[in-house]
């Protein structure tokens, strides 16, 4: 009887409980979802309060506030340089996606060759992408093309080397035993090997996507007559400052969307590779 009346008193206490962690868990996932706004309003507090105490001059460097009228006051040029980048961009990382899981899919299934062609992709990588621009300009002329082509080129290395990375590093064991079981090479890789290589490629995705950006607007500020990076060419020509920084937060907020794509597919589709992921 006592311990039917002890059950009956503990109920309440042990639910009481489940709700405080119930709560505890709320709280801490609003504080996890609301930390990347915080920081960011914070980091914009305070840039615009430490501009305003120091009084530092707007041609040195803008209030956000002073950026975001510009940003305003500018947006129709902003918005058509702004979608040319944005396109030339993905083209460029459309085809680097394309081009380098397909050549990294080649390398990673032949440890011979990977080990025979990785020296000469550090070393295609290890070239300033800004370097090839000039070449770029001589080969093609000034416009879109150069910039498709250097995003193309940043974005290309990380995306072979992760997804031959996730190929060729598949355990030795694991390949023993699917050959004893009758499994061919092109079986390992297809059935194996590139679903291995799915949580290497997603992440490069993340990588690839914000470089591509990096490639087009430094193409853009050297061979082209449109885009982000010729607008902030000119407007610091003529020292309108706001305007610099206003397509700077642009191309910021373009390359925080794409990274937010990017890790939204590997999150779908490679979730299950990572604890608490999907699947």
């Amino acid at each position: 009887m006592s311990n039917v009346t002890g059950d009956i008193m503990a109920s309440p206490v042990i639910d009481e409980v489940r709700q405080m962690q119930r709560r505890k868990r709320t709280i801490r996932k609003l504080a996890s979802d609301a930390s990347p706004w915080l920081a960011t309003l914070g980091f914009f507090l305070i840039w615009e309060l430490g501009c305003r105490l120091l009084n530092v001059p707007e041609f040195i460097l803008p209030t956000p506030s002073a950026s975001i009228a510009a940003l305003i006051e500018f947006r129709d040029g902003i918005w058509l340089n702004a979608s040319h980048t944005l396109l030339t961009t993905l083209i460029g990382f459309g085809l680097a996606v394309l081009f380098g899981a397909a050549l990294g899919i080649v390398v990673g299934g032949s440890p011979m060759l990977y080990r025979a062609l990785n020296p000469l992709l550090i070393g295609f990588n290890s070239i300033p992408k800004v370097a090839m621009v000039p070449i770029l300009v001589l080969w093609f002329g000034i416009g879109t093309v150069p910039a498709v082509l250097t995003a193309f080129l940043v974005a290309f290395f990380p995306i072979t080397v992760n997804v031959a990375t996730g190929i060729v590093t598949m355990e030795p064991e694991l390949r023993d035993v699917l050959r004893s079981l009758g499994a061919s090479k092109a079986d390992i890789l297809l059935r194996v090997g590139l679903p291995r290589s799915m949580p290497y490629f997603f992440a490069s995705l993340k990588i690839a996507i914000t470089l591509a950006f990096v490639g087009a607007v430094i193409s853009e500020t050297v061979a082209s007559n449109v885009g982000i990076g010729y607008l902030m060419m000119t407007a610091s020509a003529t020292f309108r400052v706001p305007l610099v920084f206003a397509s700077l937060l642009v191309i910021a907020a373009m390359g925080v969307a794409m990274y937010a794509v990017a890790a939204s597919l590997e999150w779908r589709y490679a979730g299950w590779a990572t604890r608490g992921g999907a699947g």
